[in-house]
């Protein structure tokens, strides 16, 4: 009987201290600003909704922005399949390593926890190079395979990283050179310059990331980073693993196959040389030749990728299928984050609260030269791509030349959809504690606002 006792009191103690543990853990840990930010926004919305009038209209956004978070995201597949099919051949076949070893002076100095030839090295270049030429479809599948090499070096799994925080921050900041979709809407409304906006953008955008690296790195050396080093990093590391491994495995083509891929490069080259001898308007400096070069740049990086990948002797076909399954199984997983983010951000649209806030605000903001319709886009802009977009096409369609199409179309050009890339790339790896990711990137977004404010009042 005796012994029966202090077996049960033995297992009750065993399971309460580890529970015991846990729990003060918890306490210790600092809430993260996402909390208590998603949770204002949901209980503002209800709070306005109980005194507008707008609850039906809140109920139904609640459920219409869940609906639309997992659209979004089934929309997100195909994308991603194919383009981390495309980074895992790159990766095969040497090039990610290559690519770091270049850029090593200045990454390292970016992100000093993360050892100078990881594969997330590699991988925050290449999104951050798309994000600069205006290729989102590209940047966020390169975006979030960089955030999932660098989970690998989070020592505390569902806690964001130092170089983390930094890379969201940089990536919600939107350092983009050609912003060729604000463009195409101008040129669309028949403005007299549709690409007038491109210096101040990029001045707005430069500031705006600026003040990302500097916030991200002053707000980093208050807590602990939760990396693990370098030594275990290039011990432990299971991508490094990998690679080595699929460098035994390559096998290069035979001359016969190397002649063929020689011969179509060599008339593609004969078609672009075609192209500019019979149509040199086509490749003149205008809104045209943006959209040209745009069009062209995807599916000539997806072939030098796999060019790449053949003559390094990658099976590249089996490699792209492999890929593939890594973002069918990313995209499904950032699912339940998109729901969260898109209901709060629906209901506070739904319930006037915007409204309110730019009324209350509005006064203010028209004194340093900020319309309040232009508030509008600048609230609107870190909550909903797609919002933002819209505002803006309607102001630039009804007043093409004016400067509050200018200011708007700097602003979209300039930022980024802050709580969106939030969701995707920190829920692609199941992070929860985000740390100071959400408070420096709202620096940026209101750094790049104020930016694009002072210029353009400046230029025009």
């Amino acid at each position: 009987m005796v012994a029966l006792v202090l077996l049960r009191l033995f297992t009750l103690i065993s399971l309460f201290f580890p529970a015991l543990s846990c729990t003060m853990l918890a306490m210790k840990q600092k809430p993260s600003a996402i909390n208590i930010i998603w949770l204002a926004m949901i209980l503002i919305a209800t709070l306005t909704a109980a005194y507008s009038g707008t609850m039906s209209e809140v109920t139904k956004a609640s459920f219409d922005s869940a609906k639309s978070a997992v659209t979004l995201a089934i929309g997100l597949i195909g994308p991603m399949a194919l383009w981390l099919g495309i980074m895992k051949v790159a990766e095969a076949g040497g090039l990610m390593q290559s690519i770091a070893k270049l850029l090593r002076p200045v990454m390292i100095r970016l992100f000093p926890d993360v050892p100078a030839e990881h594969p997330a090295m590699s991988a925050m270049i290449m999104n951050m190079a798309a994000n600069t030429l205006g290729l989102g479809n590209a940047a966020t599948p390169m975006g979030i395979k960089a955030m999932q090499e660098l989970d690998k070096l989070s020592a505390e799994k569902g806690t964001a990283t130092n170089a983390m925080c930094l890379f969201l921050a940089i990536n919600t900041s939107s350092v983009t050179i050609l912003p060729l979709g604000v463009i195409t809407v101008r040129a669309a409304a028949n403005a007299t310059a549709p690409s007038a906006i491109l210096l101040p953008a990029i001045f707005a955008t430069l500031c705006s990331t600026a003040v990302a690296i500097i916030a991200a790195k002053m707000m980093a050396g208050r807590s602990a980073d939760s990396s693990i080093t370098e030594s275990q990093a290039l011990t432990s590391d299971p991508c490094r693993t990998e690679t080595a491994e699929n460098t035994e495995d390559l096998s290069p083509p035979s001359s016969a196959g190397k002649a063929f891929v020689w011969l179509i490069i060599a008339a593609f080259a004969g078609a672009v040389i075609y192209k500019t001898t019979t149509n040199p308007a086509a490749f003149s400096f205008t809104t045209d030749t943006f959209n040209t070069i745009s069009n062209w740049l995807i599916p000539v990086l997806i072939s030098a990728f796999l060019i790449y990948g053949y003559f390094r002797g990658v099976k590249i076909y089996e490699t792209v299928a492999d890929g593939a399954k890594e973002g069918f199984n990313t995209a499904v997983r950032i699912i339940p984050f998109m729901v969260a983010i898109f209901v709060a951000i629906g209901m506070f649209r739904a319930s006037g609260a915007m409204d309110i806030m730019i009324r209350l605000l509005g006064p203010f903001t028209e004194r340093i030269g900020m319309p309040a319709e232009a508030l509008s886009m600048a609230l609107m802009r870190p909550l909903s791509g797609s919002g933002a977009f819209g505002i803006m096409s309607e102001i630039v369609n009804s007043a093409p030349d004016s400067f509050l199409s200018f200011l708007v179309s700097t602003m979209q050009g300039s930022t980024e959809t802050t709580f969106y890339v939030l969701a995707v790339y920190f829920g692609s790896v199941g992070i929860r504690r985000t740390r100071h990711a959400l408070p420096a990137a709202l620096c940026a977004d209101a750094a790049g606002i104020i930016a694009s404010v002072i210029i353009c009042n400046l230029w025009i």
